[in-house]
């Protein structure tokens, strides 16, 4: 290595640094307060650690090693992909534990409510079904049972739906154009024939079914008979007459009224009428016979007092008998 180049502690030669200023032959700074050359070099050697070599060890007397905080403690460094808190000197951690913490707070603040509120409505739907009132006739009812009032819903619906249905078809032939008048005289003669069956004035035949009552120990009441009917139009019966014993019949309608006679014989619109009795019904017989087995109804009481009740199915069941029309004398319709 030459004398123009010095050691830079790497092993790599590097070279010398400009000469110091001098004057126009070279001479040193005239400047009384120039300062050394050699102290602004930064290869002047600065401290012990910096001695040629061959020189004896510099050796400060009464000075004793301590720390001057300059200390690297290498177990507090992190590792790669460790996060990193900042501390104050001290050995506290600054801002890294907080936001944590606060995060952690608002995470268990958010748990809470969220457990509140399914407790809440946990409470909400165990009180509504606590709540909420059950037959007990239809929870003691059997699995047969069940099915047949079920039939008897679903037939009411079928029928109420077919009624829609007419209805609306009739609404649209009345507001056609050509054929309005004669589908308007049509659905009023419809509706007269409905409304005469209704009535009693008009006879009925269709599907039904007979229901005959036989007294046993106690004579059949009139109680008894005006469940029976009452049951059968809420199956859907559509006409209806009762005949006795002695083959008189009358015409069962809205304002029909029974009481109990003597010798166990019923009074039909003031008719007398002798055991045993036959109600003869046009409707479904299946959903009828259903609404009269329903248990504690008509035949569960009926038998209960040692009577009995016997069904018939008709494809064809007649009603005959007519009701003599009522003569409306205050009663007028709305024009």
């Amino acid at each position: 290595m030459s004398d123009e180049q010095t050691d830079t502690g790497t092993g790599w030669p590097q070279p010398a640094g400009p000469g110091r200023p001098a004057g126009p032959a070279g001479e040193p700074d005239p400047r009384p307060d120039a300062p050394d050359p050699d102290e602004l070099s930064p290869l002047a050697p600065q401290g012990p650690a910096e001695r040629e070599p061959g020189d004896a060890p510099a050796v400060e007397p009464d000075v004793e090693p301590g720390d001057d905080g300059a200390t690297v403690d290498l177990s507090a460094v992190p590792r790669s992909g460790e996060p990193v808190a900042a501390s104050d000197g001290l050995g506290e951690p600054v801002g890294g534990s907080a936001p944590v913490a606060a995060g952690r707070s608002r995470w268990s603040t958010a748990g809470v409510m969220i457990v509140a509120l399914l407790a809440l409505l946990g409470f909400t739907l165990v009180v509504q079904l606590k709540t909420t009132s059950t037959d007990p006739t239809l929870g003691a009812t059997r699995q047969e049972d069940l099915v047949r009032i079920l039939s008897d819903l679903d037939a009411r619906e079928n029928r109420l739906q077919q009624d829609i249905r007419a209805l609306e078809d009739s609404q649209r032939q009345l507001r056609s154009g050509e054929q309005g008048r004669q589908a308007a005289l049509d659905e009023a003669t419809r509706r007269a024939d409905e409304l005469g069956i209704l009535a009693g004035t008009l006879p009925a035949v269709g599907p039904g079914l007979t229901v005959q009552f036989d007294a046993g120990a106690k004579p059949i009441t009139a109680n008894r008979v005006l469940d029976a009917v009452q049951e059968l139009r809420g199956a859907g019966a559509e006409a209806m007459q009762i005949s006795g014993g002695d083959r008189a019949s009358v015409r069962i309608i809205a304002s029909t009224y029974f009481l109990d006679g003597d010798n166990g014989s019923l009074v039909v619109e003031g008719r007398r009428l002798t055991a045993p009795f036959t109600i003869t019904v046009i409707g479904d017989p299946a959903t009828m016979r259903t609404a009269l087995n329903i248990p504690g109804g008509v035949v569960a009481s009926v038998r209960g007092v040692g009577g009995n009740v016997t069904f018939g199915e008709r494809e064809v069941a007649e009603v005959s008998a007519l009701h003599v029309p009522i003569k409306l004398e205050h009663a007028r319709p709305v024009s």
